[in-house]
């Protein structure tokens, strides 16, 4: 009786160790799968960023404060002076009018340049032996003196007929039927020149055959 009861405590003995061990392998393989578990939501997939709570590698300034980073070819600030201001508009060239082509013309974009304003009717015989002058040099001198015609005393038909005869097409001609700028600069006649040098002032106001005239447009050009 006592050996069978020995046998049977032992046997519980055994019995009761090995549910302990049962106990800890699962609380073990619990622990085990509990890590795992915690590994799987913080980490990140095999060769991406470190995990979380460590610093990157590098930092892009722009990413992290919103400003742009700076550019790699920016243009460098130009080393000149102030860009020239553009010329004072003297009132002798404050007027504006239409083409025989029809377009606008506004004379204070000719401000700062000496101007030739040549007064002709298309009826004139004097205005058809200077229309052949101011036909060779006004190509020569448009940049630096340019030439205006303004047509008056005539009609719109004879006047454009008048200016497809001397070959003056390329030069500007002001329709003045009315005689609007006729009377602003008190021409009273024709052929009259009145030329006003690059500071608005009236250096000629009259008569220029095709020798004088080329010798004014020239002079000015190199002044």
């Amino acid at each position: 009786m006592r050996i069978s009861m020995v046998w049977t405590g032992a046997g519980r003995l055994r019995r009761g160790t090995a549910a302990g061990q049962v106990r800890r392998a699962a609380a073990a393989g619990a622990l085990v799968v509990a890590l795992f578990g915690v590994a799987a939501c913080t980490g990140t997939a095999p060769g991406g960023p470190a995990a979380a709570g460590s610093a990157p590698a590098s930092t892009d300034a722009s990413s992290t404060t919103g400003a742009p980073s700076a550019p790699t070819g920016a243009a460098s600030t130009p080393t000149g002076g102030p860009p020239a201001a553009p010329a004072q508009v003297p009132d002798v060239l404050r007027f504006t009018g239409t083409t025989l082509g029809g377009a606008a013309f506004d004379a204070a974009r000719l401000a700062g340049k000496p101007v030739v304003l040549w007064f002709w009717a298309p009826w004139c015989a004097t205005c058809a032996s200077q229309a052949w002058t101011v036909a060779e040099i006004e190509p020569r001198y448009r940049d630096a003196v340019p030439i205006v015609g303004v047509a008056g005393l005539g009609e719109r038909k004879a006047m454009k007929e008048f200016v497809t005869e001397f070959d003056l097409g390329a030069t500007t001609q002001i329709e003045d039927t009315k005689g609007a700028l006729w009377k602003r600069f008190k021409v009273t006649e024709q052929s009259i020149f009145v030329i006003i040098d690059r500071n608005g002032a009236v250096v000629h106001h009259g008569f220029l055959d095709g020798e004088a005239l080329t010798a004014k447009v020239a002079a000015l050009a190199g002044a």
